[in-house]
């Protein structure tokens, strides 16, 4: 998708409502996540708190809050993994809206005291696979037959959470924490550029038992993204909306 250059003008995102952007590389984007977002008529605020960036004691300057992937584990013990495990408390506990992607989620169900794990086969999912969607799940939109994946562990349902959707290496792959807070376990962000440095960089990770070989990714993305992507844009009305749809609204009259 291409976005209007003039949104991702500094200026222009000045007065815009902004969403908490929690990246985990150096080289890291938002993808179409991000992309979507400013669509709707909101400004990332990208921190990296592992290279040293502060999150906010609130989320009263936000209108929400994404964490996405990354290499590490939930489980590691590193202080930036911990700091960010106790800051998802914030908007747990405002219920801002919130979104944990793959190592967000996991993040998201330690801080709620459930567990993050590899398969006990040691099975992996890289590339697309079914998830089948709860009756919850269901009644709230509809869900793409297959979904991107990237990850070698994945997490346990939190007590008090909704399962919104399963598969069946990994069980728990999308839940409701409260009025406002989603974890999944895939990767709507992806765009086709990173397909291409994930399958490359992250070549190795192809060998693992159950990971999809690289031409079975590209092969699946021309029959399962749009899928993907039509959940991701019923998902954000869901999830956040739009933050001009005043505006919208105005000028329709």
């Amino acid at each position: 998708m291409i976005v209007d250059p003039s949104l991702l003008d500094p200026r222009a995102q000045a007065d815009r409502p902004k969403v908490l952007i929690v990246l985990h590389q150096e080289t890291s984007t938002p993808g179409r996540v991000g992309q979507e977002l400013v669509r709707r008529g909101f400004a990332l605020d990208i921190r990296r708190p592992r290279f040293g960036d502060l999150l906010p004691d609130t989320m009263e300057d936000h209108a929400g809050a994404v964490v996405f992937g990354g290499p590490m584990s939930a489980n590691d013990t590193d202080a930036f993994v911990s700091r960010e495990i106790d800051w998802i408390g914030v908007p747990l506990k405002e219920e801002k809206p919130f979104l944990g992607i793959c190592l967000g989620a996991q993040m998201m169900a330690r801080h709620l005291g459930a567990g993050v794990s590899s398969h006990d086969d040691g099975l992996v999912e890289i590339g697309y696979y079914d998830i089948t969607p709860t009756e919850t799940g269901r009644k709230m939109m509809r869900w793409p037959k297959k979904v991107y994946q990237w990850h070698r562990e994945g997490f346990d349902l939190p007590a008090g959470a909704e399962l919104l959707a399963t598969g069946d290496t990994y069980p728990t792959q999308a839940i409701r924490v409260g009025p406002a807070a989603y974890g999944i376990q895939f990767h709507p962000e992806l765009t086709y550029q990173m397909m291409v440095r994930w399958t490359t960089r992250g070549a190795p990770r192809m060998a693992l038992p159950g990971a999809r070989q690289r031409r079975d990714h590209f092969a699946g993305r021309y029959v399962f993204d749009p899928g993907l992507k039509a959940w991701l844009d019923d998902f954000l009305d869901l999830w956040i909306g739009r933050a001009d749809a005043g505006r919208l609204a105005e000028a329709a009259e």
